[in-house]
């Protein structure tokens, strides 16, 4: 039956954004960022209405309101602030506005020369309920408008008291909002830290970055080595696992099943007599050398983030302790790790189907809990897609209550939906298929796809992993080293590469049609020349700095693909404010490719027949451009792609144009 006490509630609240899943997760925003909110807010006939943005810090005990703006058609929009880490909340009140009805009534009468006095005495009942719930000095003001639009003064002088600015202004600050409709929902959004959604990330394997080939590296020596991090201009240093390294089916050289006795075994084949997920493994250090490294990266504007696998090595302290926690085959063994026809006998996954699920989640919380407390707020999650959604939509929130300004990222190469799904659950960010988007329909396709879930999901662009090395930089040489890192950091805020493979332009698989490195990093230690006079890094340093000084390309919004005449050549551009970008990559890694960029001029901010200075942040070059379409030519030999700040037109006093 239904409640006719609500029948005066006449507007409807649909459409709401940002909302994932109608509020069963939140949405993500970085915290100092503005919260723009969207809905269709609407009601029967033609009286006007007006809504209002209800928002609060989760556990404040506050709501504060803003006022929402009509966009058109229904839409209305407003947006807050969020000044804290955590979880905020907000919802929608919309109501029907007899005042601004009324007003919007007699305005048009008076213009089409309608006799209004019963409308003044309606104006006048009108001011004098919002005098009844005004405060004093304003109930006052209020009052005396009222008796003043039912006094014997002339229909004109009362229609201009009115219609005055501040009579209005008075009208509209006390609305009734008795009948107003509220939305039925609190929709959450989590503020979380700006590394969250823009971070420039270099992973590293500390055994290979001992000084004298052939030694085991340590904590000591990435520490010592810290600035050419920092020289490249990354402000996440990311270490696989840095934990004991099981001895049981150990791996070889290039995936060897009969390890000599130097072979170092695989970092995620985790624990060992030494201990497991939270001990360290000694040929790297201990404890104190940890948190050496972790000090002095600080000291550099580098925070160390840690890979999280969930899965032990034969040899893990769990494996007897907790037999419960593992799946067991028909003969009583443990089922070791496989991905058909790869096989991993030196891992064993954790069954989250076990007889002791709480025993089993609050350990491995009990991982993160415990790195937390030597001061690490970043993680990298290997394989989040293979351990169950209820145990994450527990644990990162539990951790997140505590501690609001960790990061995780999710090593997730899985199905979309999978991905999206750890997104809601809490994940901050993501990798994605960018790995192998490579022509500019696939570009261009793969951003719009990522913009309609981007209120939740934050993709991380990376162009190679150890664990991936694609077929374009195995054949595509130094330009498509340049072009990919120049995508990757210009099309997402957050960026990463596994170095320093990817600086000095490792790219021979170990066969033929296969991703995987010869003489990887993963099985076996290696020594790098990182002073080598043809490594990337400077050109790596000059996209970072571009990321860093450039407001445009540290958020995923506003990105736009512009018009080229050659299918070779993609170029987009990304604007925050004043703020432009403007990129055009040559796609083909072995020709010169030139043709013309047709600019979306509106876009730019540039007014249509105004020239214009393009200075490109890779080359330090300037380049004059007028109008829409501007010629580009690109030459893999060299750095095949611009990276441009569009900038505007000046008069100097002598008459000519400067640009700045």
């Amino acid at each position: 039956m239904s409640d006719f006490r609500a029948t005066d509630k006449r507007v409807v609240i649909e459409s709401v954004s940002p909302v994932v899943d109608d509020g069963r997760f939140p949405a993500k925003t970085p915290v100092g960022d503005r919260v723009v909110v969207a809905a269709a807010v609407f009601a029967d006939g033609h009286d006007a209405i007006r809504c209002v943005l209800r928002y609060q810090r989760v556990g404040s005990g506050r709501w504060a309101e803003v006022p929402m703006e009509p966009l058109g058609n229904d839409r209305w929009c407003g947006s807050f602030p969020t000044d804290e880490l955590g979880l905020w909340q907000f919802e929608i009140e919309g109501w029907v506005d007899h005042f601004v009805t009324w007003l919007d009534g007699l305005e048009k009468k008076v213009e089409a020369g309608l006799d209004v006095s019963v409308d003044l005495e309606i104006g006048a009942r009108l001011y004098s309920e919002a005098a009844d719930r005004a405060r004093r000095e304003d109930s006052q003001h209020l009052t005396e408008i009222a008796a003043e639009l039912v006094s014997p003064a002339s229909s004109k002088a009362r229609v201009a008291l009115a219609t005055d600015e501040e009579s209005v202004r008075l009208g509209m600050s006390y609305p009734d909002r008795s009948r107003a409709t509220r939305s039925t929902k609190r929709w959450p959004i989590v503020a979380d830290r700006e590394k969250a959604t823009f971070s420039s990330w270099y992973e590293l394997f500390p055994r290979s970055w001992s000084k004298k080939e052939g030694e085991h590296g340590t904590f000591s020596d990435v520490e010592e080595r810290l600035d050419y991090v920092a020289g490249m201009g990354f402000d996440v240093l990311y270490l696989p696992p840095i934990h004991p390294i099981g001895e049981t089916y150990r791996k070889g050289a290039n995936n060897a099943l009969d390890p000599s006795g130097r072979d170092p075994g695989v970092p995620w084949a985790i624990g060992s007599s030494e201990g497991g997920h939270t001990a360290i493994n000694a040929d790297l250090g201990t404890i104190e050398d940890f948190r050496y490294l972790r000090d002095a990266a600080s000291a550099r504007g580098i925070e160390l983030a840690l890979d999280v696998a969930f899965q032990c090595s034969p040899d893990h302290p769990w494996v007897t302790d907790h037999p419960e926690w593992f799946r067991h085959r028909p003969d009583g063994s443990i089922q070791y790790a496989e991905n058909p026809p790869k096989k991993y006998q030196d891992i064993y996954p954790l069954d989250f189907e076990t007889s002791d699920p709480e025993g089993l989640w609050q350990a491995l919380k009990g991982v993160f809990d415990h790195w937390i407390g030597e001061g690490v707020r970043i993680f990298r999650v290997d394989n989040p897609h293979t351990k169950s959604f209820p145990f994450w939509d527990w644990v990162i929130p539990a951790v997140r209550s505590e501690h609001p300004d960790v990061i995780m990222l999710a090593e997730a190469f899985t199905r979309p939906t999978v991905m999206h799904r750890l997104a809601k659950s809490g994940f901050n960010q993501s990798y994605t298929y960018f790995t192998w988007r490579s022509n500019k329909w696939e570009l261009t396709q793969y951003m719009a796809d990522i913009a309609e879930v981007g209120h939740y999901f934050r993709p991380t662009f990376w162009p190679n992993t150890p664990d991936i090395l694609t077929e374009e930089l195995q054949t595509g040489g130094r330009a498509a080293f340049i072009t990919r890192y120049v995508l990757a950091g210009t099309l997402s805020p957050a960026c990463g590469i596994y170095g320093p493979a990817f600086e000095l332009m490792e790219d021979r698989p170990i066969r033929q049609g296969s991703e995987e490195y010869l003489h990887s990093e993963k099985y076996q230690i290696r020594h790098w020349d990182l002073e080598s006079p043809d490594s990337l890094a400077p050109v790596i340093k000059q996209v970072n700095l571009a990321r860093r000084g450039h407001p445009a390309l540290q958020r995923l919004h506003d990105l736009v693909f512009h018009q080229t005449d050659n299918e070779m050549i993609v170029s987009y551009s990304k604007r925050d404010g004043d703020d432009v970008i403007l990129v055009v990559a040559n796609l083909d890694h072995h020709h010169l490719q030139s043709g013309w960029v047709t600019l979306d001029l509106e876009r730019l901010g540039v007014h249509p027949g105004e020239r214009f200075m393009v200075h490109d942040l890779l080359t330090d070059r300037r380049y004059q451009w007028d109008g829409a379409p501007n010629f580009v030519q690109l030459d893999p030999g060299g750095i095949p792609a611009h990276v441009f700040a569009v900038q505007g037109q000046v008069k100097t006093e002598e008459g000519f144009d400067y640009y700045v």
